[in-house]
């Protein structure tokens, strides 16, 4: 049986020894295995559910609806992956927004933020002419940071050896890592001392110092402030809470930086179009077939995997693109892994606050404090919509309220309304819209993600709270579907509900992701890689976690 053009049989698996397989059909994973393939290797690519994509997938849930389930906008794919893989040719299809952001404010005030810099600055201006004047510095900055990031980004950690190889192997290994350290010399050097000073603040220090440092307006601050903290369980105030900002604007759509857009189709339509120039370069791609261990010999090496089914499928090396603890604490026979690793991965900080609900609504929302008489769609639906983000007090103090184990009683709301520029995901006059929410705990002390009524009444909490910025809001609900943390885990294979893998703090990234001592893809299972999320450079819908490792798979082939 096919769907859409991807095989859901095991049976193209039988008798056949591959050069590589993939566990997860993941957009990570599927890139992984279009470089593999394009590199002349037989692949074939595991997907546990019945289509592929992970979280950037599209689904109908409410008939003539398609929702982007988990991840809903695009901006970090890397655009060496687009180009190399020819992903336009493939379907993919970037509908760029402007303006990119709108923050209603319950006084009846707004903030409208995009690429167009003089609106930027006619609309700060009305908070501050001061911060008017500072945002483009500070864009620019960040544009900086951002040039500085793309080859730590587009490479592997310049990791320790690892294992025993030959002469010519361990030569070419220090010269790589000598010519990596030189290149990140270099690039300090031409960044200068007060950049490089500049940089590390960023990096090291909470959102709101590096925030209140450069503006004043409370709505600009927490606005900017959400992209700090949007998928982590911390707050404005947690230290290395710079770096997820910077994470978050290291993107681009088309050339144009920063900027973040929808995929005609939803984001579903990312993964088909990686998957099609994975299938175009000779990759096999399974669906329905759920990995449940891995197959390795006495010699500590993979020889590949069993299905849930107990069909055993055979393999010179595996990626794999789930989760770290899924790969290693579930998917690796016990006894396979040193102990001070198993330690590491165990004790990782999976933790997640955040929810997603997607919506079916007959009408678009009209926000009382931007009604500019548009018939439709007017500016203020293009873009995020910040709900409950006027202040970073507010944000922090819906933070704390899920530390203590509570859902936010006034949660913080990334509303994004993709119909408004893709009429292909939405009957005519009705609307698909997405709630990213924080915070969410886990384990609510007060009820269960299990529980219906408890599911239903947060989300009703959330409606309402739209309601006060566009009253009547509720009564447009058609239907929803709500991913709580253990869903997105569940579904997804999110451990934890994390949406990147593992967290993304300052102890985590480039040499100490997953754990220090493997940053560089590979593992201490001789042949077993890992390509997802969970490694470097990490979290969104990036795509260099399995073009990265499929290169270093490649080195390790062919030599």
């Amino acid at each position: 049986m096919w769907r859409r053009g991807f095989c859901s049989s095991t049976t193209a698996l039988h008798n056949k020894k591959w050069d590589a397989l993939v566990i997860g059909g993941g957009h990570n994973g599927l890139t992984a295995a279009a470089y593999l393939a394009q590199s002349g290797l037989s692949v074939a690519v595991l997907e546990r559910r019945h289509l592929i994509g992970g979280a950037a997938i599209t689904e109908e849930l409410v008939p003539g609806f398609k929702f982007s389930r988990c991840s809903y906008l695009q901006s970090l794919l890397r655009p060496s992956i687009i180009r190399d893989l020819e992903l336009h040719r493939h379907g993919l299809k970037l509908l760029k927004r402007s303006p990119s952001s709108f923050t209603p404010c319950l006084d009846g005030r707004y903030l409208l933020l995009g690429p167009d810099a003089e609106l930027n600055h006619s609309e700060i201006s009305k908070f501050s002419k001061q911060d008017a004047d500072a945002y483009p510095r500070y864009e620019k900055q960040l544009e900086n940071f951002c040039k500085f990031m793309d080859p730590l980004i587009d490479s592997s950690p310049p990791e320790v050896h690892q294992g025993v190889s030959s002469f010519n192997s361990r030569l070419k290994h220090k010269l790589q890592k000598s010519e990596f350290w030189a290149h990140c010399l270099h690039q300090s050097v031409s960044m200068g001392q007060q950049g490089l000073v500049d940089f590390m603040d960023l990096l090291l220090s909470p959102a709101s110092n590096v925030l209140n440092c450069w503006f004043e307006s409370e709505v600009l601050k927490a606005t900017l402030a959400t992209d700090a903290v949007i998928g982590t369980t911390g707050n404005t105030q947690t230290p290395g809470s710079g770096y997820v900002l910077l994470h978050h604007v290291m993107g681009e759509t088309d050339g144009d930086r920063g900027i973040w857009s929808y995929v005609e189709g939803g984001m579903g339509s990312v993964s088909l179009a990686i998957g099609n120039a994975a299938k175009e370069a000779g990759a096999t791609i399974i669906t329905n077939a759920e990995v449940s261990k891995l197959m390795i010999d006495d010699s500590g090496t993979v020889t590949g995997v069993t299905l849930a089914d107990g069909t055993h499928v055979h393999s010179s090396v595996v990626l794999s693109n789930a989760t770290p603890y899924k790969t290693f604490m579930e998917l690796v026979p016990e006894n396979s892994l040193p102990d001070d690793f198993s330690r590491a991965v165990k004790h990782s900080d999976y933790s997640s606050a955040t929810t997603k609900i997607n919506l079916a609504v007959d009408k678009l929302p009209q926000f009382k404090s931007c009604n500019l008489g548009y018939p439709e769609a007017g500016p203020q639906h293009m873009g995020t919509i910040h709900i409950g983000s006027e202040s970073m007090e507010e944000i922090d103090f819906a933070c704390q309220e899920a530390i203590n184990g509570l859902p936010s009683k006034r949660p913080v709301i990334e509303m994004t309304i993709p119909s408004v520029l893709d009429k292909t995901i939405s009957p005519p006059g009705k609307h698909v819209i997405n709630l990213f929410i924080q915070y969410t705990p886990y384990k609510p002390n007060d009820g269960s993600w299990e529980d219906p009524v408890y599911r239903e009444s947060f989300a009703q909490r959330c409606f309402r709270l739209i309601d006060e910025y566009a009253p009547g809001f509720s009564s447009s609900v058609i239907g929803y579907d709500m991913l709580a943390p253990p869903d997105l885990e569940r579904i997804i294979g999110l451990t934890g509900g994390n949406i990147f893998h593992g967290a993304m703090g300052l102890d985590s990234l480039f040499l100490m992701r997953p754990v220090k001592g493997w940053s560089n893809y590979r593992t201490p299972v001789r042949g077993l890689y890992l390509c997802g999320s969970g490694a470097h450079p990490g979290g969104g819908v990036m795509g260099a976690p399995g073009r990265n490792a499929a290169r270093v798979v490649i080195e390790d082939i062919k030599g």
